[in-house]
C-alpha cells in the first residue's frame, strides 16, 4: 500500500490537474473487472474477428504471433511489428496466440505493466514466457488432433524446434502457414522505406569487406563438416561483412537483406532499388566465381524455418548456433576497439550536459520526462559523427523507474521533482561507435534505503568490472557478481546483467553478454554491465557501463581476462554510502574517477565546455575510505581547514 505522504501527494496532483504526475500514472493501467471493462489501449476487436476468420478455412485452431521479422531482429521495422498491430504492446519482447475464442500475450518481467497499460481486455496477460509454458497454454485451449499455425519466416529453427518437443505427446501439431495472416487484416501496414545504402568510411575501418570475407571462406575450409556454402539471415550479418550500413530498422543502421556465401562467389540479396552505381562498383570489386555447392551453413539462433524448409535433404545442411560472421564480429579489431572508446568519450560530454541541466531545472518544477529524454537526445545530436540515438531513451522518475523498460509518452510523462529518484538509460549512434548508458540520480534527500540499494548495485557492478577470469568463461559464470551484493540482504532484479555492444551497430549486439546461450568471453568483445534493483510503485536504480574485455596482468597465470570500463559519467555521490564499499571496491571507484577525468576533461576543453569540466572535477573527486557517505577527499579536507584558520585569523 502506498504511504500516506504518496496518498496526499497523488490528491494534491490530481486538484491541481497535473497530468504529466503521479495521478496519470494511477490512471493508466486498464481494469478488466469493471463493467464496463477500463482500458487505454486501442481497440483490437475488429482485427481478432479478421484474423479468426482467415483461420477458419486452413482448419487451424491457434495462430502464434511473434514479436520479430524474417531475420529474427530484435529491434524491428513499424511494417513488422505484426504482434504489436495485433495486442496494442509495443514492447520488444512478446508472443501473442489467438484462438476462436481467447486471445493471450506473453511477456517478461520488464513489460508486465506495460502490457496492462497499453492493452485492452480481448487479451489476457501471461507472465511465464518459456516456450513450455505456451505450449501447456495451447494444450488446454486447443482440441486434441488440433493444428497451430506459424508464420516459419518468423520463427528460428530451435524456436520451432521446441514447440515441437513441447507439443510432441499430446496430439496436437505445428503447421507452418506461408503467407503471414496479420498482413491479410492490416491494410494500412507500412511500407519499405525507400532510401539508400551506404558504406562506412575508411577512417573507420580496418578490415575491408573482402578482408572479412577471406577471413570467413577460411573458417569455412577449416571447419571439419567442410560446408561449400554460408547463409546469412541476420540483418547485422550482412552489414558487417560489408560494411554497409542503411536505416530500414529503427535506432539499427540495417537494411533488409540476405547473403549466400561460397568459396568463389558471393549472392547478396536486397532491394536493388537501392543500390547506386558507387555502391555497384564498391560491391563489384572481386567479385567472380561460379554455381555453390551443396553443403550450406547456417545458424539455427538467426535462421528462420522458412529457410530451412528449402535447405533439403538434412544432409546438405550443417548447423551451429551461431554463424562465424557473429562469432568473429563480436571480437572488434584494433581500429574498432578504439573508435569505440572515443565514441564514448562525446558520449560522456551530452549525459554530462543533462545532468547538470537537470540539476538547475528541476528545482524549479518544470520539466518532465519526455522533456529530459528530448535533452538528453539534443545533447548527443551536436556531437561529432552523431547519427542518432541507439534506442528510445528510457527517462523514467518515481515508480515509472520501477519499470525496467519504461519510455514515457504524452499519457505517462511525470513531472520530475527533487523528492524522487530518477533513471536515464540513453545512447547514441555515432558514426564510429555505439553506446548505451544508464545513471540513476536524486536531487533531494533519498532515504537510506535508497541509499543502502544503489551502492549495492553499484557493488555489483564493480565487483564485475574488477573481476579477472580465464579467457573463454562464459558470462553466466561471472553473472551472479552483478548481483551479490543484492542477495546479501534479500534484493534482486529481473532482467539480464549484460549484452554486446556494436560499432555503429546493434545496441545489443549478439551473442556476447552474460545469458547462458552467449559465446564464451575473447579479448576485444563489448558489454554492457547493468545490474539494477527495482522497488514497485516507487523507484528503480539501474547503473550501466559499457566495457571492453582486455588482457589482465596477474602474478602467475597466463590468458587471463578482465574489464576496461569505457562508460565515463560519474556516479551520483549523494546515494554512495562508503561504508558499505570494500577497500578494493573504493580503490576501483577513485580509480575509474580519475580515468574519466584524464579522458573526458581534454575532450571538454577541446570543445570549450567549462561550466561541464567544473561539474566533472566535482562529482570525481576521490572517496575517502570511511565514512556513511560519499566524502570529500583528504586534499578538500585540507583546504577546507585552511579556510577556516583565515577566517579566524581576521577575527
Amino acid at each position: 500500500m502506498p504511504s500516506c505522504g504518496w496518498l496526499l501527494a497523488l490528491c494534491v496532483a490530481a486538484l491541481a490537474g497535473d497530468s504529466a504526475g503521479a495521478a496519470a500514472y494511477e490512471r493508466t493501467e486498464r481494469n478488466c473487472s469493471l463493467s464496463p471493462p477500463y482500458h487505454r489501449g486501442s481497440n483490437t476487436t475488429l482485427q481478432l474477428q479478421e484474423l479468426r476468420a482467415l483461420m477458419l478455412p486452413l482448419n487451424i485452431n491457434a495462430y502464434i504471433i511473434p514479436g520479430t521479422d524474417a531475420h529474427l531482429s530484435e529491434y524491428i521495422a513499424q511494417r513488422d511489428a505484426r504482434r504489436a498491430f495485433m495486442t496494442g504492446f509495443t514492447g520488444s519482447a512478446g508472443t501473442a496466440v489467438v484462438t476462436q475464442t481467447k486471445a493471450a500475450l506473453w511477456t517478461d518481467s520488464r513489460y508486465w505493466i506495460q502490457a496492462e497499460r497499453e492493452m485492452d481486455c480481448n487479451w489476457a496477460l501471461e507472465k511465464d514466457v518459456s516456450i513450455m509454458n505456451m505450449a501447456e497454454w495451447l494444450i488446454s485451449e486447443v482440441p486434441s488432433g488440433g493444428s497451430i499455425g506459424f508464420d516459419p519466416f518468423l520463427f528460428s529453427l530451435k524456436t520451432q524446434e521446441d514447440y515441437s518437443i513441447n507439443l510432441q505427446s499430446s496430439n496436437r501439431s505445428l503447421k507452418s502457414i506461408p503467407g503471414n495472416l496479420v498482413d491479410k487484416v492490416w491494410e494500412a501496414r507500412p511500407p519499405v522505406p525507400p532510401h539508400k545504402l551506404t558504406h562506412l568510411p575508411d577512417r573507420v575501418i580496418q578490415r575491408s569487406w573482402q578482408m572479412k570475407v577471406d577471413h570467413i571462406r577460411n573458417q569455412m575450409r577449416d571447419n571439419p563438416y567442410q560446408p561449400t556454402a554460408l547463409l546469412l539471415s541476420a540483418l547485422d550479418e550482412t552489414a558487417w561483412l560489408f560494411n554497409l550500413r542503411g536505416n530500414d530498422i529503427p535506432y539499427n543502421p540495417f537494411f533488409y537483406s540476405y547473403t549466400l556465401l561460397t568459396m568463389d562467389k558471393i549472392w547478396l540479396f536486397l532491394h536493388t532499388e537501392r543500390v547506386t552505381e558507387e555502391l555497384k562498383l564498391y560491391l563489384n570489386a572481386s567479385c567472380n566465381g561460379s554455381i555453390p555447392g551443396v553443403k550450406v551453413w547456417i545458424g539455427t539462433e538467426y535462421t528462420n524455418y522458412a529457410l530451412y524448409e528449402v535447405i533439403t535433404p538434412e544432409d546438405k545442411l550443417m548447423t551451429t548456433s551461431y554463424s562465424p560472421v557473429l562469432t568473429t564480429k563480436a571480437i572488434k579489431d584494433d581500429t574498432e576497439q578504439q573508435i569505440l572508446r572515443d565514441a564514448h568519450v562525446r558520449d560522456a560530454v551530452a549525459v554530462i550536459q543533462l545532468l547538470i541541466w537537470l540539476e538547475k531545472a528541476v528545482p524549479e518544477g518544470k520539466e518532465t520526462e519526455v522533456t529530459a529524454a528530448d535533452y538528453v537526445n539534443k545533447c548527443r545530436s551536436k556531437q561529432k559523427d552523431s547519427r542518432g540515438p541507439s534506442f528510445d531513451t528510457i527517462s523514467a522518475s518515481g515508480p515509472n523507474a520501477a519499470l525496467a523498460h519504461y519510455s514515457p509518452s504524452a499519457d505517462t510523462s511525470r513531472r520530475l521533482t527533487v523528492d524522487e529518484m530518477y533513471l536515464v538509460d540513453s545512447g547514441g549512434q555515432y558514426l564510429d561507435g555505439t553506446t548505451d548508458i544508464t545513471r540513476t540520480v536524486h536531487w533531494g534527500t533519498p532515504t537510506p534505503m535508497q541509499k543502502e540499494a544503489y551502492t549495492r548495485v553499484l557493488m555489483g557492478n564493480i565487483e564485475i568490472s574488477r573481476t579477472i577470469f580465464p579467457s573463454g568463461t562464459r558470462g553466466v559464470n561471472i553473472e551472479m557478481l552483478g548481483r551479490r551484493a543484492l542477495w546479501e540482504v534479500g534484493l534482486n532484479y529481473g532482467h539480464g546483467t549484460g549484452h554486446g555492444v556494436g560499432n555503429y551497430f546493434g545496441v545489443h549486439e549478439w551473442p556476447v553478454g552474460f545469458q547462458g546461450n552467449n559465446i564464451p568471453f575473447r579479448a576485444g568483445m563489448f558489454t554492457s554491465i547493468e545490474p539494477g534493483y527495482y522497488k514497485d510503485n516507487d523507484f528503480g536504480i539501474r547503473i550501466e557501463d559499457v566495457a571492453v574485455v582486455v588482457p589482465a596482468q596477474t602474478k602467475y597465470g597466463h590468458n587471463f581476462l578482465t574489464f576496461d570500463t569505457v562508460s565515463l559519467v560519474p556516479y551520483d555521490r549523494k546515494l554512495i554510502d562508503t561504508s558499505l564499499l570494500s577497500s578494493e571496491q573504493l580503490q576501483w571507484l577513485n580509480n575509474y574517477y580519475e580515468t574519466i577525468r584524464r579522458l573526458v576533461g581534454p575532450e571538454l576543453d577541446r570543445q570549450k565546455l567549462h561550466e561541464e569540466k567544473d561539474w566533472m572535477l566535482r562529482n570525481t573527486e576521490p572517496f575517502t575510505g570511511s565514512g556513511s557517505s560519499a566524502s570529500v577527499c583528504s586534499s578538500s579536507l585540507t583546504l577546507i581547514s585552511l579556510a577556516v584558520a583565515l577566517l579566524h585569523s581576521f577575527n
